[in-house]
């Protein structure tokens, strides 16, 4: 990998004027990164416009191959698309792409890392790192602490996924929603099949042969690929929640060695970036509505699953802010470790890596 270098980094935002786009700005900002220049990029439909973030206006660009000449780091949400036409350009140019679609999650040439779970993965990488998808990103901290601590057999998660998992769109049709509900009006469904305010549907993207949705499956497999547990047994359950920022997960684990809650919340909390709030008699446990504007996975409702048996059975509660660190503050730690592990340099002394011909 390069050396690193002491000088500040030219960095670009691809999507810049969408929910995770604009949160990856602002994350950006402040962490405070070396950054001598910040590009943000759009589409030709949202290109031109002026994004304030942090009180600071940016003009966004037009997100061309041309436009990564001279980039060091690039993190995109900008969708599949986007990310199959632009991050091979952008690599080509000697840039790094951090992405948070789809597209490259599942490459085998392309790393899929959490931050703080599996960031030596990304001393393979050939010039595009690939961003998990924001429910799989929250479960992984805690189970790593027990893979490590005792060995995972199979997990069954349930997801209890905000709109803003969707978009600005599906915020204001929440808001829309619940307004119509208190007037005695009509509540118009556009951006999902049903309304969703007061409601829960279990259909978050689209419905596979298999039964599961996308969605579900995506939980399934970024799972084994970032443990790098590629046999373990996995079940998903995702649901769409009217909640506008946040996702919740019920967790039921069996692992391959005894361990007591009392256990568990002591590995859950030294992992960095892990905050447990676990104490039912006061009331305390991670909320959705506390944890947005955090870059914290939040654990709680630690208890023993009696239907495993030998105490090999944990059932928990896990809940972080999706756009923060289910994907923007995400994008950045990686962004920070590729610095600090020297694994960035600057454009003018790279070379381009990649090599082309790739498929998700």
């Amino acid at each position: 990998m390069p050396d690193s270098s002491p000088n500040p980094l030219v960095v670009a935002v691809v999507g810049a004027t969408g929910a995770v786009g604009r949160t990856m700005t602002q994350v950006l900002l402040e962490k405070q990164l070396p950054i001598t220049e910040l590009r943000l990029l759009a589409s030709a439909r949202s290109a031109g416009r002026t994004v304030t973030v942090a009180g600071t206006d940016y003009t966004v660009g037009l997100a061309t191959p041309e436009a990564f000449e001279g980039v060091d780091i690039a993190l995109f949400s900008a969708g599949g698309g986007t990310s199959k036409e632009l991050a091979p350009e952008a690599a080509k140019r000697g840039c790094t792409v951090i992405d948070n679609s789809s597209a490259w999650r599942m490459d085998p040439d392309v790393p899929l890392v959490v931050s703080q779970v599996n960031p030596d993965d990304l001393a393979w990488h050939e010039g595009i790192i690939a961003n998990p998808n924001c429910s799989t990103m929250q479960l992984m901290p805690p189970l790593m602490a027990l893979r490590d601590a005792v060995g995972i057999e199979r997990i069954i998660v349930d997801t209890y996924q905000s709109v803003a998992g969707t978009g600005h769109k599906a915020i204001v049709e929440l808001e829309e929603q619940v307004k119509a509900h208190a007037e005695g009006r009509e509540k118009v469904a556009n951006v999902y099949p049903h309304p969703i305010a007061f409601n829960a549907l279990p259909h978050i993207d689209v419905f596979l042969d298999n039964g599961y949705t996308k969605e579900e499956w995506k939980v399934v497999t970024e799972s084994r690929k970032i443990l790098h547990l590629p046999e373990l047994r996995v079940s998903c359950t995702a649901v769409r929640v009217p909640v506008f920022i946040s996702h919740s997960e019920a967790v039921h684990v069996e692992t391959r060695d005894p361990i007591t809650p009392a256990e568990a919340r002591e590995v859950f909390g030294r992992v960095k970036g892990v905050v447990v709030q676990d104490d039912p008699s006061a009331n305390l446990y991670p909320l959705a509505t506390e944890a947005a504007g955090s870059d914290e996975v939040y654990v709680g409702r630690v208890r023993q699953d009696p239907s495993i048996d030998g105490n090999r059975g944990l059932a928990f509660w896990v809940v972080s802010d999706n756009l923060r660190k289910g994907a923007a503050s995400n994008a950045v730690e990686i962004a920070e470790a590729l610095i600090e592990r020297g694994w960035v340099r600057k454009a003018s002394e790279r070379q381009p890596v990649w090599a082309g011909g790739r498929t998700a």
